[in-house]
């Protein structure tokens, strides 16, 4: 399993795209302006297509979305304690 190096917050609008995995590289950049469960689910998703690049979008969307309910129903968020 390959894994995650680094991930960047930025605005990907140009890219049409909430979040964008470059599984030769690690690199997994995320749209600044997600919140909530979108920011999670999005999030997951990018680090399933790092660690199984073989798997197809929809194998990809189903088990992302199946944890990202599972966590969020559990409570956990991001907080900023800036």
């Amino acid at each position: 399993m390959k894994s995650v190096n680094s991930i960047i917050y930025a605005k990907l609008g140009r890219n049409a795209a909430l979040g964008l995995a470059h599984t030769e590289t690690g690199l997994i950049k995320i749209d600044e302006r997600l919140e909530g469960f979108e920011l999670l689910y999005v999030l997951i998703h990018e680090i399933m297509h790092c660690q199984n690049p073989k798997w197809s979008e929809l194998k990809i969307e189903g088990h992302a979305k199946e944890m990202a309910n599972l966590l969020y129903k559990q409570g956990f968020r991001k907080v900023d304690l800036k």
